[in-house]
This record gives structure tokens, C-alpha cells and sequence, in this order.
């Protein structure tokens, strides 16, 4: 067993994979047994030792899991998952070529006797919904590696959505036909965040999974598991920023666990996703910062944006000027003391009923540029509390701005790459 945390009134740790959580039919040592030993043992505990179990794991998956050392903690802690603020996100190999993103929504029954779950008519006795997020980070070997979001936690969920389109989980004996004995079913909790019971700070915890096949498929093609490779040669990393990740923090540290001399080049928003560009030498990161001081890297991003932007293609040209107070930046229609020029070009590229998906080409590179001079336009992106329509983004369901680095195009002396990032929307 690996602890993650532990304090007074937490105990976080890695469920070993096939270890049941807590006692059952088969006798086998359990998770919650071994930790109240653990913390008999660790502090001399007399008598027995309080450990609550507030969520669980199937058998045969492993990863992250909190425990409460105290009963207060244990019904705050239930408070909170009940309260939608644990936020889990799991990691799985499927079977086939998943989607690069997608949200499934199901409603599913559960047989007790068989302790197994299906998909179901919402109107069937016992029916319950399911609803969970995914996106593709790799594929491999005819499998593809996918990071899942919960959004609802019902009994065998993921594998069940998942199988109920095709997609079975690698080494599922109860859901996958194609699964064969000795396989080990590939699901695993890869990430937990919530706050903490007492102190009200966000726990955020992570653990990779074993370094067995399939999940040895995938860890050349990502970082850490959770970033994909896009591209690297040598000189240059480029990678698929998640969103929620800072770039000068959580991205870098992770990238330079496997790249140690890897510097990132530029910055994203930590709510925009796409791609990022590392130099991984001293050479490189001078050059790279020359290039984009320069304007000679070209980059493109894909958005979603309230409304039907007209023209349908336009170079806008605007000031820019930094609000610090406020953390934000204020776009004008004219020159002004210690504003500076913005140049945004972009280019619809559909529209829907009230939304557009445009495709925008920086010209300048300034902070926030893109979502405050499309909210200046008029047409915010969709999910940007910051610069947008929140009342618009709440009635949409979108709690993260659709924006997208996608394209990245470097043609210098020495260095010619086109760089391009799955497109989501």
C-alpha cells in the first residue's frame, strides 16, 4: 500500500488492484482492515481504531482513495460528495477507438442477484441516472487510453457505459466478451480532489497506474498518463495541455519528472486546453523565445462563442490594456497611455441555433487577448465566466471555456514543425 496524506483527521492511500475495500464473502485481507492496522501500529493506538469508508472502489480496479480518522470528518467528508464537490477522475484503456471526447448519459438498474448493472429504460423500476465525461489521451495497439470524469457514481458505471457502446474495458471478465483469463481489468482512480474537512483547502491527490500492460502501451505516448505527446525531437516537446493544469506549475513539474532541461516556451490559460511548447535545451529555449518575441510561430486556436459572428471572416484590430485591480485585461476601439495593439483574426468555421465555432489565428500574443477581444466583439466564449455571459454559459451546461490551442506552425532556421492537437469541438 502506498499513503498519499495523512493528518489527524485524513488518511489517503492506493488501493492495490483485485484488494476488496472492505471485508467481504471472501475473506481476503481488505484495504480498510490493513489501514486500521496501519494506524494501530504507526501511533500506538489502544483498543480499535476508527476509520470511516465514505466512497468506494470496485474490486478489481485500484487508485485513489480517502478514509476518515474521525466520524466528523466521515459525515463532513459525506456532505461533501453529496454536495457534488469530489471531484474523481478515473483513467481506463478501452477496447477499440474511443471518441476523442464525449458524454454518455444512461439511466441504469442493478441486479442484486447478479451483482452486475445495465443500461435501462428511464422508466423501469429502480432506474437511476449516469452520466459521466471523457477524453481520448492516446491510442495504441487497437486500445485507447481515456480519462474519465464522473459526474454520478452508480455501481459498475464506467464499465457499463462504456461496454453498452461497443467500447469494453481492457481485461473486464463481466462486461467485456472479448477479455480473457489472467487479463486485469484497466480502470483505475487516477485523481481525487476535495476539500478538506477541517481546514476547507482543496486535498488534490493523484497516483499512475501499475506499470503492467496495456497501461505500459501508453507511457511513451504520454506524460505521466495524463498528458499526451504530441510531438519531440529532441530539441522541442510539444504537449496537449489539460484544462485545470497552470503551465508555470502543475505542467511544467510533471513535464520535467520525464524531461528534466524541458522549459515551456509560452503560456495557456489553465482553463484553455491544447497545445504547449517546450524547449529541452538551453539552444532551443533561446530560439523559441526569440521566435515568439518575433511573431514567427504561428498559432491557431479553435473556440465556441455565443452567437453568429458577422462577417464570417474578419481581421479585428483593437488596444489592449491590463486591469491589474481586477485581474483582468479592458479591450478599446482606439490608442490609449499604456494600451497596447491586439490583432486577432478568425474565421467561422459552423454555427448552431445561438453558438458559432470559430477558428482564430493570434497575430499578437497578449494576455487573455483572444476571449477578451471576442467578448468585446460581442461574442464571448462559451464556458468563460471571466470575460463572458454566465447566465448564458449556466443555461449551456459549460463550466469550462471552449477554447483550444490547435495548430502550431514553426518554419525557422534549423527548426520546421506543423504541430497539431486533436479538435474537441
Amino acid at each position: 500500500m502506498k499513503i498519499l496524506y495523512e493528518d489527524n483527521h485524513l488518511l489517503c492511500a492506493v488501493k492495490p488492484q483485485n484488494m476488496p475495500v472492505a471485508g467481504d464473502d471472501s475473506g481476503d485481507l481488505d484495504l480498510l482492515t490493513a489501514l486500521k492496522g496501519y494506524v494501530k501500529e504507526k501511533y500506538q493506538k489502544p483498543g480499535a481504531v476508527f476509520l470511516g469508508l465514505v466512497h468506494r472502489l470496485d474490486r478489481p480496479a485500484g487508485g485513489v482513495m480517502v478514509f476518515a480518522r474521525t466520524s466528523k470528518a466521515a459525515g463532513r467528508l459525506s456532505d461533501a460528495m453529496r454536495a457534488g464537490q469530489f471531484k474523481k477522475t478515473y483513467l481506463a484503456v478501452i477496447c477499440g477507438e474511443a471518441p476523442q471526447t464525449g458524454v454518455f448519459s444512461d439511466w441504469l438498474v442493478r441486479d442484486e442477484k447478479t451483482h452486475s448493472t445495465r443500461v435501462a429504460d428511464p422508466r423501469e423500476p429502480g432506474a437511476k441516472e449516469a452520466r459521466l465525461s471523457f477524453e481520448t489521451v492516446a491510442r495504441a495497439d487497437g486500445l485507447s487510453l481515456v480519462r474519465i470524469r464522473l459526474h454520478t457514481g452508480r455501481h459498475h458505471q464506467i464499465r457499463v457505459q462504456f461496454a453498452s457502446r461497443g467500447l469494453p474495458l481492457y481485461g473486464d471478465a463481466r462486461y467485456n466478451p472479448r477479455a480473457t483469463p489472467g487479463e486485469q481489468l484497466a480502470l483505475w482512480a487516477f485523481a481525487l480532489s476535495f476539500p478538506h474537512p477541517v481546514t476547507k483547502e482543496t486535498v488534490a491527490l493523484s497516483a499512475e497506474p501499475p506499470a503492467l500492460y496495456p497501461w505500459t502501451a501508453f507511457a511513451k505516448r504520454t506524460i505521466g498518463f495524463a498528458v499526451p505527446i504530441l510531438y519531440e525531437d529532441g530539441r522541442l516537446l510539444a504537449v496537449d495541455k489539460p484544462a485545470g493544469m497552470e503551465v508555470e506549475s502543475d505542467l511544467t513539474e510533471l513535464v520535467q519528472k520525464r524531461f528534466p532541461s524541458a522549459r515551456p516556451c509560452h503560456r495557456l490559460d489553465a482553463n484553455t486546453t491544447g497545445i504547449v511548447l517546450f524547449a529541452l535545451t538551453e539552444k532551443a529555449c533561446a530560439d523559441m523565445y526569440a521566435a515568439m518575441e518575433q511573431r514567427k510561430i504561428e498559432k491557431t486556436y479553435r473556440c465556441v462563442v455565443k452567437g453568429r459572428p458577422v462577417p464570417s471572416q474578419k481581421l479585428c484590430r483593437a488596444w489592449l490594456i491590463k486591469d491589474a485591480d481586477a485581474a483582468k485585461v479592458r479591450i478599446l476601439d482606439r490608442p490609449a497611455e499604456g494600451a497596447k495593439e491586439i490583432l486577432t483574426e478568425y474565421r467561422v468555421e459552423r454555427t448552431d441555433r445561438d453558438t458559432s465555432v470559430l477558428s482564430v489565428r493570434l497575430i499578437t500574443g497578449r494576455t487573455h487577448q483572444i476571449r477578451a477581444h471576442l467578448a468585446h466583439l460581442g461574442h464571448p466564449i462559451l464556458g468563460d465566466d471571466k470575460y463572458g455571459d454566465r447566465a448564458f454559459n449556466k443555461e449551456k451546461g459549460a463550466k469550462i471555456q471552449q477554447l483550444r490551442a490547435v495548430s502550431m506552425k514553426i518554419d525557422l532556421p534549423g527548426y520546421h514543425a506543423i504541430i497539431e492537437a486533436p479538435e474537441t469541438f
